[in-house]
């Protein structure tokens, strides 16, 4: 913030937007919903949003407190609207802001969307935006994201089983925007809770608000302390999840998403597609070969899961970056939602989350993944790319079974063993992802395919 996220370059994207709408919605009144969630400055963007917006004679529907992502996109999907931004930089540092854009069926602008909108960017001259707009009240109105959403959720998760499991469950809300709606929903069913850091801190207890096992490290001890059945919290915009198993252990994305599928189709007895990204376990490709469904691959990107789902080709999806989507729910990543389903299958299967990993181990073999970040050179750049453009047949002396180039170079091996590397999309690094039996031979592939680069 205050480099290159500004209130200037937040009016020219806003307007970028408007520019947009407006050839995908020829002479319609056009209808946005804007959230924001705990950062500094976060709401004044939004309203400073909400100004130009009105200023184009768009009507805006603002949210009237920091909201979760997927609150905002269950009011886009109910207001029928063209659209909502939304001001959140998720669970990265609280120096840093950013803009994300939902559409009509609120789930993430998909790339073809965003390149078009940053086509309008390029056209708006920094000098051309005009440094302030007094917002016209007529256009603009508060609404409350919170009652709506979790009505809708009332009827998603089995309340009424974690109640009578009479299990306790710790929450971490990590000061972000799911303070009062995780919290809230859990004590309005009836369910024995223990809250710590709900309440607005725009530094986040100076972590970044992401639900790593050090971050997470205050729920590990309150879980141990209260004698809960499992711990669970919610990155700053909550979207993404974390979970606490009954020792007080962080128990990682990867294994809760496989834990989530099992439960969907072996207890709920729910059929059709599965997809995860590149980077995701195949303990997921293991259970849906168990169950005989089809498995979708995407790129790393909520947004290919969302468009699945939209085309309702799938009844689950997930993200090894703690992102869940599943059947008649939302086509945006919930944490919330992630959790309390996460809560409905130890409550409904009486089994506590270590019982039910030994369980899913026992049944599907052990797979442990591994990852390493290092910096993107113009060297390894070129040798990347190189890679992409013809893969190796042989890994040391594993055999390359199969490529994927989707999303970086993929190299699968037998046992479901695997590597890829991949340009982060987000910072000047290059991602490296195993996964293996065990440990040792996870590392050996790290290291081996950190040696190609």
């Amino acid at each position: 913030m205050g480099e290159e996220f500004t209130f200037s370059n937040v009016r020219r994207v806003v307007q970028a937007i408007v520019n947009f709408l407006r050839t995908q919605y020829p002479g319609q009144e056009l209808s946005l919903a804007i959230g924001y969630d705990t950062r500094f400055l976060s709401e004044r963007f939004a309203e400073e949003a909400a100004a130009l917006l009105s200023r184009n004679r768009i009507q805006v529907y603002l949210a009237d407190r920091d909201c979760p992502s997927q609150a905002l996109a269950y009011r886009i999907i109910r207001g029928r609207h063209a659209g909502g931004i939304n001001f959140t930089a998720s669970f990265n540092p609280p120096e840093f802001n950013g803009l994300k854009f939902n559409v009509a069926s609120g789930a993430p602008a998909l790339p073809e969307i965003t390149d078009q909108i940053e086509k309008e960017v390029e056209k708006i001259s920094p000098e051309t935006v005009a440094p302030h707009y007094y917002p016209d009240r007529s256009y603009i109105h508060r609404v409350d994201l919170q009652k709506d959403y979790l009505e809708f959720l009332q009827n998603k998760i089995d309340f009424a089983a974690i109640k009578k499991s009479e299990i306790r469950i710790g929450i971490d809300l990590l000061f972000g925007t799911s303070r009062e709606y995780l919290d809230e929903i859990l004590e309005e069913n009836g369910v024995p809770i223990e809250v710590i850091h709900g309440y607005i801190d725009p530094y986040f207890g100076g972590i970044s608000p992401s639900c790593t096992e050090t971050n997470l490290a205050e729920l590990k001890r309150l879980v141990r302390e209260r004698d809960c059945a499992l711990g669970l919290a919610t990155d700053a915009d909550g979207d993404r999840f974390g979970v606490v198993n009954e020792k007080g252990q962080v128990v990682i994305p990867n294994y809760i998403l496989a834990l989530i599928l099992e439960y969907l189709l072996a207890v709920k007895g729910w059929r059709g597609g599965v997809a995860r990204s590149v980077t995701t376990t195949h303990l997921i490709d293991r259970i849906a070969r168990h169950y005989d469904v089809p498995l979708y691959r995407t790129p790393v990107g909520f947004k290919y899961m969302a468009d699945l789902f939209l085309q309702n080709k799938i009844i689950f999806g997930g993200e090894e970056s703690a992102c869940l989507a599943v059947r008649d729910h939302l086509p945006e990543k919930d944490g919330i939602f992630a959790g309390l389903l996460v809560a409905e299958m130890v409550a409904v299967c009486g089994l506590s989350l270590s019982q039910l990993l030994q369980q899913l181990f026992k049944k599907y073999g052990l797979m442990v993944g591994v990852q390493q970040n290092i910096k993107l050179t113009p060297d390894r750049a070129r040798k990347l790319e190189a890679l992409i453009k013809n893969p190796p047949g042989r890994l040391g002396k594993r055999v390359v079974q199969s490529v994927e180039t989707m999303d970086g170079l993929k190299l699968d091996f037998d046992d479901d063993r695997w590597l890829i590397l991949r340009f982060s999309g987000t910072e000047p690094l290059i991602r490296c992802y195993a996964e293996a039996g065990d440990e040792k031979e996870a590392r050996a592939l790290l290291r081996a395919g950190l040696e190609l680069l």
